[in-house]
């Protein structure tokens, strides 16, 4: 059994998908269990992002009532949560692909195998129920590659200010970076929202996958 955990994940780091499919449905899992776990798990790595970018902007509100003191502790501070940020929305990133990797091999399986399907009646059925997961997929797809998306914008305002504080260890640079909290608090505020619908068109999605 740990065996061929460790070989399939071993096969889908190498990019052999055919062979790692075979090794899970060994083990009794077929692409829709696959499917229906990597959006679970990418709506867990949703979650703990977004509690990333909100410990980001509590620091950097930090600095709205920053008097003086160590400046180079708070700039450590700051770099570590942007390094934080960066390992959670590549993580974020890494589910996104696995779900849309499965969910293209899981469609076409499942188109071919409706055609070897030879009552009418069950074809039918088959491809009705195949235009319903489709249509619901891309509603969970364009949901998370707009919080993917929204990812972006913070990290860059946030690697901008770290930047410059490694560059300007003073209370005017303190002061410089006061005056952008609104905009990064407005690009964090877009990214939670995003996260949020994102969120919940996987609990749609994974809601009416096990209906």
């Amino acid at each position: 059994m740990i065996r061929l955990l460790i070989a399939a994940v071993l096969l889908v780091g190498s990019g052999c998908q055919t062979a790692y499919y075979s090794v899970w449905e060994t083990l009794g899992k077929e692409k829709r269990h696959l499917l229906k776990e990597e959006v679970q798990k990418a709506t867990e790595e949703q979650e703990q992002a977004t509690q990333q970018f909100k410990d980001v902007l509590t620091r950097m509100k930090e600095m709205y009532g920053f008097q003086g003191g160590d400046l180079e502790q708070f700039y450590n501070k700051l770099k570590a949560d942007y390094e934080e940020s960066e390992e959670r929305a590549e993580a974020v990133r890494k589910r996104i692909d696995n779900v849309e990797q499965i969910a293209a091999d899981l469609f076409k399986e499942w188109e071919k195998e409706i055609s070897e399907i030879s009552n009418p009646n069950l074809k039918a059925k088959s491809s009705a129920s195949l235009r319903s997961t489709k249509e619901r997929y891309v509603r969970l797809h364009k949901a998370m590659n707009r919080a993917e998306e929204s990812m972006d914008p913070v990290l860059k305002k946030l690697k901008d200010y770290v930047l410059y504080l490694k560059h300007n260890l003073n209370a005017q640079a303190v002061g410089a970076l006061k005056q952008e909290v609104g905009d990064i608090e407005t690009e964090v505020k877009k990214l939670i929202g995003d996260m949020g619908k994102s969120i919940k068109e996987a609990e749609a999605f994974l809601s009416a996958f096990e209906s």
